[in-house]
């Protein structure tokens, strides 16, 4: 797998806090709740260590998605 920019929605909002943990994604909020981070994921190992940190917060990971750059 090479770097590739990744989407991936979470239901709910973050607090402030939070958000400050993953300053390496650009992280917003839509209407319907669902919180979309993206940003630059340099491999696998990557992006498990994302979701398994969103799944440890008890986040709800709604989907993952490349993004075209």
């Amino acid at each position: 797998m090479s770097a590739r920019i990744y989407q991936v929605m979470v239901r709910g909002r973050m607090s402030p806090a939070l958000t400050d943990s993953f300053t390496a994604f650009e992280i917003d909020t839509d209407t319907d709740g669902l919180t979309r981070l993206i940003g630059d994921v340099p491999d696998q190992s990557h992006l498990l260590g994302l979701l398994t940190a969103l799944n440890d917060l008890h986040i709800e990971i709604v989907s993952v998605n490349p993004v075209a750059r």
